[in-house]
């Protein structure tokens, strides 16, 4: 194969649609392209700036420069109008488009519906898995209360959420999972509602909705697995409302992902085997009781709704007849 001439970057100048010419006389409307091995990695202009690629083999690439040149040159003797440049306001929707399903892993993109996601490696292999959200239930350490129960910020006693089972039905693999949750348009599961917590010793009240999930705080809670069930909120809340950080609640870092839709938390350190749950601090008084509990035991077989990479599929050309 005759070597090519080295192809113009994709940022060397504003987008503007140009061909990709075909062997066969066919043709790719792109905005741009590159070689990559033994590829030809385009960014179409006619399928909504979806990345594809084809053999460079099928490519005509003398044809598809004498396009471009006689197209250049065209537009600097104003003999033709200028090849329609992308609206900036379609490519800030791109962009935003993008930004709502980012990839976290080669060929692994968050999802558009699920809010909450775990990324973890079965048999060498990345996969995102959704982590349902479950109801908990308020208990004091003296026996099992309702949702409203007073809870005392002068107390020594734990405020407890209570999981029915021993163990969770989502089980990961590494003891690192990075755990993704949407933010700003997430979907609000039935019965999420926030317990509010009154400081100075009033009953608690259940909010009309949940709050903004960006403005929250996300803490990683082991579970105390007893008979039956799992209690997976072991943390204090102190006079000023902070949560004070004990040896069940895991250490993280929080980063909001560009564009603002994902949230990334990750621990600061790996979590031993065991069971676990992530809680929504929603304010300085406030707590989500709906938790997303998970388990961290890598001989566990594999998570029946885990998301799994999806490779770009080679472009195939369609039998052309000779009257076409």
């Amino acid at each position: 194969m005759q070597s090519q001439k080295p192809l113009p970057s994709a940022d060397a100048a504003a987008p503007r649609r140009t061909r990709l010419i075909l062997k066969d006389g066919s043709y790719q409307v792109v905005m741009s392209y590159r070689i990559v091995g033994d590829r030809v990695r385009y960014v179409s202009a006619e399928r909504g700036g979806a990345e594809e690629e084809i053999p460079v083999a099928l490519v005509d690439f003398d044809a598809t420069h004498r396009w471009e040149r006689s197209h250049s040159q065209a537009e600097e003797d104003g003999s033709q109008s200028a090849a329609p440049a992308i609206d900036p306001e379609l490519l800030k929707e791109e962009a935003d488009r993008a930004a709502m399903t980012p990839e976290v892993a080669p060929d692994l993109r968050l999802p558009e519906l699920d809010n909450v996601l775990a990324l973890d490696t079965f048999q060498g292999q990345p996969q995102l898995v959704p982590l349902p959200q479950s109801d908990g239930e308020l208990n004091h350490n003296t026996g099992h209360n309702v949702l409203k129960a007073v809870v005392n910020p002068l107390s020594s006693s734990h405020q407890l959420v209570q999981l029915k089972g021993e163990r969770s039905m989502v089980q990961l693999h590494v003891d690192t999972p990075v755990i993704y949750i949407r933010l700003g348009d997430a979907i609000v599961p039935s019965g999420s509602m926030p317990l509010t917590v009154d400081t100075h010793g009033a009953s608690s009240a259940m909010k009309d909705k949940p709050g903004d999930p960006a403005a929250s705080r996300y803490v990683i809670v082991r579970a105390d697995v007893r008979t039956g069930s799992r209690i997976v909120a072991s943390f204090k809340i102190s006079m000023m409302g902070n949560v004070r950080q004990d040896e069940d609640v895991v250490d993280t870092k929080m980063e909001v992902l560009p564009g603002g839709h994902w949230m990334k938390l990750t621990p600061r350190q790996p979590l031993i085997f065991g069971e676990y749950a992530l809680m929504e601090v929603l304010s300085d008084h406030e707590v989500n009781l709906g938790v997303w509990d998970f388990g961290i035991h890598p001989t566990a077989p594999a998570n029946r709704d885990a998301i799994l990479p999806q490779p770009k599929r080679p472009f195939a050309l369609s039998p052309r007849r000779p009257d076409q």
